[in-house]
């Protein structure tokens, strides 16, 4: 069963006084927010989730093409700066209940037992994590449970090893992608059912339609953060409340420095500010290093937690491709295609030296999709042209390095500087999967390599470790520098692997939710 908004209602904070006291307050609803909620609910504290923007409204509008990518009707973001070319831009970054999950793709890979120690890359090493993967496998069980995710078991070689199946079967392949899966398997590959968070549950709502990928679901049945961990941690009894379209501007803290003690907020044009005994920042990898950044202040003048002058360093996002192969006697019959993983490239092998990455299928992309990356083609010719193509995503892992950084312009604005590695490596993927398609009988292959823009795998700018000189919070999520302050979104990825982070980020919240350190 899902929840309704109409549900939750009474655990929403519409006219907030001045002054808004809690026992914990965590800063964003989206994965990372959005778990260690669901993990506190019945901890018995007080526990406030301080959300940027509102619901994201039902309407016919969810699911048009149209409205989504040509008029970026969703897109709720403040514009960013890209250093590296001196243009701004809106980032697919989105403030809504349940964050950027509510517009996301839906894939959960959790990351491979090999990337949480030392992998050698081509351009470097991919540093190893203070954690392993045995200590957050429990959570991803639970994560899996939560946001119904529906795989094989035994498909992918390089799946790490699991204390219980996935919840759901996988879905079917169909149309070109089943092609592609057949012939893939006849070439000695791999593929398997990628994990997808859907509602397919018996009596589930998903009716795998074409508008799941970069659109949010009108019937609720996509497992995001809001349907999946927001609601039922409001609807789970009183301790838990949200306060929505409430901008934290900045973290004040007492004389020493050591402690926070308020949240300065802008609520619908009020000043307000909520007052916690413990904060946990789950604003996203970019947001939240730029929310310690405006919080710099005497006792902390490179921004809040930045002893180590790490925050804002080590962002990661992917090296990224959109990879459309088309067979031009054939329309692609596959309505939902998201079906697919193939990592076979994933680690290094007998005829690859250092790992390539990974690859999954898209949703099905459009016109309006396509015309992102071909403006000067008619859109009537992209129409046609996308009836035929089948509709890859190739990734590789971005390695962390201190000039790759989210800063503040002094006006306030975010820039990001991203010098992007281990490119070589993707070509080289893109190269391998060129060949798998055209045995396929896939002829035609067209891509496109996002850049800065893409931030929806954004990570790495307030790393965990053990040296507080060289990383921003602990192996417990703690930051270093301050005594009730914890991260718990994607900014303490230590390394980005070559999957989707978004289960990543929910285990290690559910982690720290059952730990009993913001509850003691």
């Amino acid at each position: 069963m899902t929840l309704s908004r109409a549900a939750v209602r009474s655990q929403i904070i519409s006219d907030p006084p001045d002054v808004v006291e809690t026992d914990i307050a965590i800063i964003g609803s989206g994965m990372g927010g959005g778990s260690l909620a669901y993990a506190l609910r019945d901890k018995g504290v007080c526990v406030l989730i301080v959300e940027q923007g509102d619901f994201l409204p039902v309407e016919r509008e969810n699911w048009s093409f149209d409205a989504v990518h040509t008029e970026g009707r969703y897109k709720n973001s403040a514009v960013w700066h890209d250093a590296t070319t001196g243009n701004d831009f809106v980032p697919g970054n989105y403030h809504y209940v349940g964050g950027s999950t509510k517009l996301y793709g839906a894939t959960l890979p959790r990351l491979r037992e090999c990337d949480f120690g030392a992998i050698e890359h081509a351009d470097g090493i991919s540093p190893a994590w203070p954690i392993d993967y045995a200590e957050l496998e429990p959570h991803y069980a639970e994560a899996e449970q939560m946001f119904w995710v529906h795989s094989n078991k035994g498909e992918d070689p390089t799946d790490p090893w699991r204390s219980t199946d996935y919840p759901f079967p996988g879905v079917p392949h169909e149309g070109a992608m089943a092609r592609l899966v057949e012939s893939a398997k006849q070439q000695g590959l791999h593929p398997f059912s990628a994990p997808q968070a859907l509602d397919r549950r018996p009596g589930g709502n998903c009716v795998l339609c074409q508008t799941c990928d970069s659109f949010a679901c009108m019937v609720d049945a996509k497992g995001d953060a809001d349907m999946c961990a927001v609601r039922p941690a409001l609807a789970a009894g009183r301790d838990v409340e949200m306060l929505t379209n409430a901008e934290v501007t900045r973290l004040r803290t007492t004389d020493d420095g050591r402690t926070v003690v308020a949240a300065e907020i802008t609520h619908r044009g009020r000043r307000i500010e909520v007052r916690a005994a413990k904060f946990v920042l789950s604003c996203g990898a970019v947001n939240t290093a730029a929310l310690l950044l405006r919080s710099a202040s005497d006792t902390h003048p490179g921004g809040l937690a930045n002893a180590s002058d790490q925050v804002g360093r080590n962002y990661m996002a992917h090296i990224t491709t959109f990879f459309l192969a088309a067979d031009p006697r054939r329309k692609n019959e596959a309505v939902y295609q998201k079906t697919i993983g193939i990592n076979d490239w994933y680690q290094a092998g007998p005829d690859n030296p250092y790992p390539l990455g990974n690859v999954q299928g898209l949703g099905k992309l459009r016109g309006p999709q396509a015309k992102m990356g071909k403006p000067r083609v008619p859109m009537p010719i992209l129409d046609e042209v996308t009836k035929y193509t089948l509709d890859l995503f190739i990734q590789t892992e971005d390695l962390p390095l201190p000039e790759s950084r989210v800063t503040l312009r002094p006006d306030g604005q975010i820039s990001i500087y991203r010098r992007e590695t281990n490119l070589a490596a993707h070509h080289d993927l893109i190269r391998r999967m060129k060949k798998v398609v055209r045995r396929a009988g896939f002829p035609v292959v067209l891509t496109r390599s996002l850049g800065v823009e893409a931030t929806s795998h954004q990570c790495g700018t307030a790393r965990m470790g053990n040296d507080p000189a060289t990383s921003v919070v602990d192996a417990n999520l703690k930051a270093h520098d301050l005594e009730n302050m914890w991260i718990a979104d994607t900014s303490p990825f230590v390394s980005s692997g070559a999957v989707n982070p978004a289960i990543t980020a929910a285990a290690l919240s559910l982690r720290l939710g059952h730990s009993g350190v913001l509850t003691h």
